[in-house]
């Protein structure tokens, strides 16, 4: 990124030095994945985020983060997908950081997350897609607080959890956005079943189900009925980060890809020296470069505050996801055999892909999104 500034630079060379040094696939991804760890990640790497600031990025200062924006958080995330690092940086520190900005649970969850204590995880989804608007778990008034009854699927470290921002219906029906209440649960909330679930990349995401469970009035974040607002801002963030994740994890799976073309000989001569994957190989690095260009573009326009910001968001989700998939098949096709086994590295990028791109809205939700926010 040739427009960072000089922090943005040592930001960027602090987070790739760090990943590429601590949170390689085979001492992270592999080692979690082989001793078959509920959290999927590992809570010491999480504190050495803490120690380096970077649980902090989005955090404002008043608060003791590093008041930072979506731009840094792009960088970070970007290394993360390079390195395939699980970790609960874009879950806790960026999503769930912007949806309790500005209320009473920033003061209690922003010290944790700084510290690394902590892992926060969002409940939005509960069909096989990707619709907020959909939501119709129900937020039931019972005196002073609320009783919740519903179930919340594909929560990204929601077993690893210690607070759920949960979205439910506090009023109107499903398809409506009004209505719509962000709740701060625990995890050991009485009544909240949560089923760990392993996914294809060897990340967890949980299944929740609540019934009747009671939260005091102190658990709504924000006001009721009126976390639309607030959730777009956490989703934008998260849309943007996950772009940016995306991007990286592109990247890392060509640049996988290219030392092997310059290494694998066939027919005595270097794969690397053949046209038609010379050809490949450049469509692949003009479409990452496009990719990386909207991921921070929409990043730098919610740092902004742009009115557009929101269709570019979309804009860079969908070109970062399909990009990935690009690249990641291009990839493992590529490495020939070789690529279709676990025991090589390239498979796994293809897997991550296939999970983040599902993550808060896949492409063809957010290229629907964009053509209606372009007034079609």
């Amino acid at each position: 990124m040739s427009l960072l500034t000089d922090d943005q630079k040592m930001l960027q060379e602090t987070a790739a030095s760090f990943l590429a040094r601590e949170g390689g696939i085979a001492t992270q991804l592999r080692h979690w994945r082989e001793i078959g760890c509920k959290d999927g990640f590992g809570h010491d790497l999480w504190k050495q985020f803490a120690e380096l600031g970077l649980t902090g990025i989005g955090i404002p200062q008043s608060h003791g983060g590093l008041g930072l924006g979506a731009t840094e958080a792009a960088l970070v995330l970007e290394e993360i997908g390079r390195n395939l690092t699980p970790s609960p940086f874009l879950a806790s520190a960026v999503v769930a950081a912007r949806a309790i900005e500005g209320t009473q649970h920033a003061e209690r969850w922003y010290p944790l997350i700084l510290s690394g204590e902590a892992v926060l995880a969002v409940a939005i989804d509960e069909g096989p897609r990707h619709a907020p608007e959909q939501t119709a778990i129900e937020a039931r008034r019972q005196g002073n607080g609320f009783v919740l009854n519903g179930a919340k699927q594909f929560v990204v470290q929601g077993a690893s959890a210690d607070m759920i921002v949960t979205l439910a219906r506090t009023d109107g029906s499903a398809g409506g956005k009004e209505g719509l209440t962000l709740f701060a649960v625990s995890r050991d909330a009485v009544g909240l079943k949560v089923e760990n679930v392993a996914l294809v990349d060897s990340s967890k995401a949980a299944r929740l189900s609540f019934d009747n469970v009671e939260i005091d009035a102190d658990a709504v974040i924000g006001d009721v009925d009126a976390g639309w607002q607030p959730l777009q801002r956490a989703l934008g963030a998260g849309r943007a980060g996950a772009a940016a994740e995306l991007v990286g994890i592109a990247s890392g799976a060509t640049a996988m890809t290219l030392d092997y073309l310059r290494q694998r000989k066939q027919f005595g001569r270097l794969i690397g020296e053949f046209q038609s994957l010379q050809h490949r190989a450049a469509h692949l690095y003009t479409e990452i470069e496009i990719a990386r260009a909207a991921a921070f573009k929409a990043a730098q326009l919610l740092d902004s505050g742009d009115e557009e910001a929101e269709l570019y968001v979309s804009v860079a989700k969908a070109k970062a996801a399909g990009v990935a998939n690009l690249a990641v098949r291009e990839s493992v096709q590529m490495h020939g055999g070789i690529g279709m086994t676990d025991e090589h590295d390239i498979g796994l990028f293809m897997k991550r892909a296939a999970v983040l791109g599902e993550l808060f809205g896949d492409v063809y939700y957010h290229r629907n999104r964009v053509a209606e926010l372009s007034g079609y």
